[in-house]
């Protein structure tokens, strides 16, 4: 089998036979490329040439990147590539000759071994060596949504398609110049001061949390915020309380940080403080629109929570995640607002009001935590990137945030009272929808139906285009109830329609 190659031609000499396209180094000419079985050898910035061809091709060899069989390029040939001595090239030839990681053939060439054995079976090849925790066997990717779906009623996505595109472009094209970036230092990893004072401003306005910018941290997403409060106050072996059902990420996230995970049942009214595990030291709770089921904490269930955090010397991280699309009743008050002891972390994200990839979440953390929550963020990742969080604030101080909200408000509405009008009208004899005046989706509970048959109805649901998602997925220890989220984000209104015409017709298939 004949080896092709490309290398940086030395000055006045042309190219080796058949050149091919590939990665060439354009600095020194100090590498080669052996496009045919993707292998380079680089000797930029080596002292040790000779050392360097050896190693690089012995690896190549033993990564079966260099086959059994595979020609070498002749020794002269591979000198001028690099613009090394052809000796430099020999001796290395000579090691591997040695060694029997190669053969010359008189006449013909040198060529890899045919004797060896392949990849998978040498030493430290196989990807053996190393092994996760025994946690992570049991936290497996969650099936992250990347494939569109003709009608998709899965939750946790707003729709992409009414985001201010054009406008959004002008603010970050703006904070991508030089004078907005400035010498490119780092800075402060609580985030931009101009954003973590717009989002003060904001959550005061429209949700009624107390907080100045020196409480705000700006994070990617809500899934890191949740990861820096369990830096900064869980130990391994730390008891914590999630309502059960919950959302999946934060709760498998703080497993495998080491803390016992425990599930807190729910009713009507939120989760039920009175079985909340003794020795608890960090409650999560979704208390504005629970996830999924939906229901909003009651104001006594709140403040039954904020006194038992109170007694029990322990924290709160509030999840307020998708409460602007509030469509009717009284909104209560936060637990972050209600809370006169300092127990209270809130988490607020961008994710469901803007675009869920831009991936920008935030903190609101008491004073006495100020100090550890932005010494773990530096520690994590320094800092979110500023061009994102300057552009969002100047969309949030220019207004063009809340007039977003009050447009995706609406929409959101109408979709919503779309949604449960069908439930209640056309699947009646199947489904029991959960009320709720909040959020993205609906979840509604399917009395009398097996597992079995929950999980055949989503198969014929997904062959018809329609992608849902059961309440049993977020389930933690107690057993799943049967039933089904039905969202409304990434779908287009005009689309609601035909979409539960599908699934109410998978009913009866």
């Amino acid at each position: 089998m004949g080896v092709r190659y490309l290398g940086q031609p030395r000055s006045g000499r042309g190219s080796l036979r058949d050149p091919i396209p590939g990665p060439v180094d354009q600095t020194n000419g100090s590498a080669a490329t052996l496009t045919a079985v993707e292998f380079h050898v680089s000797l930029v910035g080596r002292k040790d040439l000779t050392g360097e061809i050896y190693r690089q091709l012995r690896r190549a060899i033993l990564d079966g990147r260099l086959p059994s069989g595979g020609r070498l390029p002749a020794t002269r040939e591979l000198a001028a590539q690099l613009s090394v001595s052809r000796t430099t090239v020999v001796v290395a030839y000579d090691r591997l000759l040695g060694e029997g990681f190669i053969t010359g053939r008189v006449g013909a060439g040198t060529f890899v071994s045919d004797d060896l054995p392949g990849p998978g079976h040498r030493a430290g090849a196989t990807g053996e060596a190393l092994r996760p925790r025994p946690i992570w066997e049991n936290l497996l990717p969650m099936g992250v949504v990347e494939r569109p779906a003709e009608f998709d009623f899965r939750p946790g996505i707003p729709d992409a398609r009414l985001f201010p595109y054009r406008r959004w472009r002008q603010l970050l094209a703006r904070e991508l110049t030089a004078t907005a970036v400035g010498a490119g230092h780092y800075a402060d990893p609580a985030g931009h001061a101009g954003l973590r004072q717009a989002i003060a401003g904001h959550i005061g306005l429209s949700r009624g949390v107390q907080a100045t910018a020196d409480d705000i941290v700006v994070t990617n997403g809500t899934q890191q915020a949740v990861d820096l409060i369990a830096r900064v106050l869980l130990a391994p072996g730390d008891q914590v309380a999630v309502e059960d059902p919950c959302y999946r990420p934060p709760w498998r996230l703080l497993r495998s940080l080491g803390a016992r995970v425990t599930g807190v049942p729910v009713d009507d009214q939120g989760m039920i403080v009175d079985v909340i595990p003794p020795g608890t030291r960090l409650v999560y709770v979704t208390p504005s629109h629970q996830f999924p089921l939906g229901m909003s904490m009651s104001l006594p269930r709140r403040l039954a929570l904020l006194a038992w955090a109170e007694r029990h010397q322990a924290a709160i991280l509030e999840d307020d995640y998708d409460s602007e699309f509030r469509f009717g009743g009284r909104p209560i008050e936060p637990l972050q607002t209600l809370d006169r002891a300092g127990r209270v972390v809130y988490v607020g994200s961008f994710s469901k009001t803007l675009l869920a990839t831009l991936r920008l979440g935030f903190l609101v953390v008491p004073p006495s935590l100020h100090p550890a929550v932005r010494a773990a963020k530096l520690l994590t990742d320094w800092h979110t990137p500023l061009p994102l969080q300057g552009a969002l604030a100047h969309f949030i101080h220019q207004g063009l945030f809340a007039r977003h909200l009050r447009k995706m408000r609406a929409v959101y509405q109408a979709r919503h009272e779309q949604v449960m009008d069908a439930l209640t009208r056309e699947f009646a004899a199947h489904l029991k929808p959960i009320p709720s005046a909040v959020g993205l989706h609906l979840a509604a509970t399917a009395p009398g139906t097996t597992a079995d048959e929950l999980d055949g109805l989503l198969r014929r649901a997904s062959s018809a285009g329609v992608e849902l998602l059961p309440l049993s997925l977020y389930a933690v220890d107690t057993p799943p109830q049967p039933g089904l989220i039905i969202a409304y984000g990434a779908i287009s209104t005009d689309r609601i329609g035909e979409g539960l015409g599908r699934l109410r017709r998978c009913f009866d298939d």
